[in-house]
């Protein structure tokens, strides 16, 4: 199992596990999710983190088909500016790979914003810290468990 899954287990957090075969020549790992999984794209929740002005990084949550408002998520954090972090910077915080990465069990505990509209479901699905494997669970307990803050990020 995956740290994000290890983690749900120890917290005692109701969670559903979806796998699927990942295809590398896919352009987009989220919308991929969704076909495959036969899931609108508006409840899986892609993981971006981001770097603020102040050089912290942060974890953007938001649904695959849409893109992270850079200025939003700046806001909802108090900062000036935020832009992509560099790969090799998501990687060592997080401790997944691009494509995996789960907002769950991170190395390092970031700040974290999601997206508003993950509210309006009763479950949510996000990357469970590896390509094709996702977790299924309800978007009040994903905000307790990292500590997250609910705001509208999107585009």
């Amino acid at each position: 199992m995956t740290p994000a899954i290890n983690l749900l287990k120890k917290v005692k957090i109701s969670h559903l596990i979806h796998e699927y075969s990942h295809d590398a020549q896919h352009e987009s790992y989220g919308l991929e999710a969704a076909e495959k999984l036969n899931i609108a794209p508006e409840r899986v929740f892609k993981t971006l983190v981001v770097k603020l002005d102040s050089g912290q990084l942060a974890v953007g949550i938001l649904p695959v088909n849409h893109m992270l408002s850079m200025k939003a998520m700046a806001k909802a954090l108090s900062a000036k500016k935020a832009e992509m972090a560099d790969k090799i910077e998501v990687q060592r915080s997080t401790g997944y790979v691009l494509g995996g990465v789960s907002p769950l069990a991170q190395k390092k505990q970031l700040k974290t914003v999601i997206d508003s509209s993950a509210q309006q479901f009763l479950t949510i699905l996000v990357s469970g810290g590896r390509r094709g494997f996702e977790i299924e669970l309800a978007a009040a307990d994903l905000a307790k468990i990292v500590y997250g803050q609910f705001s509208s990020i999107v585009v």
